[in-house]
């Protein structure tokens, strides 16, 4: 099974797409794209320095388009799962077929520009802690005032909220743990975006969004979303909501997944990887940098992806669980029927009650691939939907 991860703010280097703009086309998609963004993608991908590209409004559209530009040149249709950090998540939602290229990269720079504007409205900031407890790690964090914008792994956790609480943390650190401040405009992921979070979500309401076609993670909780417009809802609330990259590295691991491609600017996403899934779990890792690493990206999807071919197959969709709980299939189904798109075909038993499973496109249900009772981890699939191509 292979990921590809789409990375988030803070992963960007100047002039870290030069290398991409000699690729055919290229330069023309970015032109593009910055005239639905606003911004010189071209610029800010080649020329700007350090510090124009920090700017929210500017990065977060320079982000998204570098991850797609790059994903075009890769056989998408042969990857298992996408997923994003932040920001990330609109470039995987496009990748997994759920958004346009256009529509997430307009999304985007909305996005930037809303956040800027939101850290604007009063003095807010980031800092990371490094170790400790994770108990108390998060204790400390609320004793101040302060949210955990971002989990990133054991060991990595942001916090985020106004000046005089940040001071008061790095004055306070919990038991072995370090606090670094994070040069940014003000506390993303938190109550504070507020104001932006509104404003993306008028625009969003514009889109009409699709059901994707690959395993989709999300950040609020790490589950797989089986539909557009649900993932489209978890985009908006992403602005003020935590950013649970940890869950994510745990349904990563519980899916079982064997390779990892990290789209430009990549680094950041696979370090946290290597931490998270070690032993006979790590996965086989390609940073895509330049075009220079296409070719061990191709070769590693060709290696953890099944055969591909030109003659007419059956082509199977799997029906992935949205929560961790145990499986209970609906009674009426029996491997051979026909399902239609939306239909209910279980439910996840949870501590929090019942999370419907429904089929996210029509077809014969060829097979259970979870059983009653079975228990099951966020994304990892239950049913598989077959048709004729």
């Amino acid at each position: 099974m292979l990921a590809v991860l789409s990375p988030g703010q803070g992963s960007q280097k100047p002039g870290f797409l030069t290398p991409w703009l000699d690729l055919p086309g290229a330069e023309a998609r970015l032109r593009w794209w910055s005239a639905l963004a606003g911004v010189d993608l071209v610029h800010l991908g080649t020329a700007a320095d350090a510090d124009e590209i920090k700017d929210t409004a500017r990065t977060q559209p320079l982000l998204v388009a570098a991850a797609l530009l790059a994903a075009e040149q890769l056989p998408m249709h042969d990857v298992t799962l996408t997923a994003g950090h932040s920001v990330g998540e609109l470039g995987a939602t496009s990748l997994a077929g759920v958004l346009t290229p256009e529509a997430a990269v307009t999304l985007a720079a909305v996005r930037g520009r809303e956040m800027a504007a939101a850290c604007a409205l009063e003095p807010t900031g980031m800092a990371a802690l490094l170790g400790g407890d994770p108990d108390e790690v998060l204790a400390a964090i609320e004793k101040h005032g302060l949210h955990p914008a971002n989990r990133n792994g054991t060991g990595q956790v942001v916090a985020a909220g106004s000046l005089s609480g940040l001071e008061k943390l790095a004055a306070e650190p919990p038991a072995r743990a370090r606090v670094r401040q994070l040069q940014v405009a003000g506390a993303f992921h938190t109550p504070y975006m507020a104001p932006a979070e509104a404003a993306l979500a008028a625009v969003a309401a514009g889109v009409t969004p699709t059901d994707p076609t690959h395993i989709l993670l999300s950040n609020l909780d790490g589950a797989a979303v089986n539909h557009g417009r649900e993932m489209v809802q978890r985009l908006i609330r992403q602005v003020t909501a935590p950013v649970r990259w940890d869950l994510c590295l745990r349904t990563l691991a519980d899916l079982g997944v064997t390779g990892v491609i990290e789209l430009p600017p990549a680094g950041t996403l696979a370090g946290l990887v290597k931490r998270e899934l070690k032993g006979e779990a790590a996965p086989e890792i390609v940073t895509l940098n330049t075009p220079d690493d296409l070719p061990a990206a191709r070769d590693l999807i060709a290696r953890h992806s099944g055969p591909a071919g030109h003659e007419p197959t059956i082509q199977f969709r799997v029906v992935v669980s949205p929560a961790a709980g145990t499986f209970v299939p609906a009674d009426e189904l029996t491997e051979g029927v026909d399902l239609r798109a939306g239909q209910i075909i279980g439910h996840i038993a949870t501590r929090q009650g019942p999370v419907e499973v429904t089929a996210h496109d029509s077809g014969l249900l060829t097979e259970w691939l979870a059983h009653h009772d079975d228990p099951v981890a966020p994304g990892q699939p239950v049913a598989r939907i077959g048709g004729h191509t």
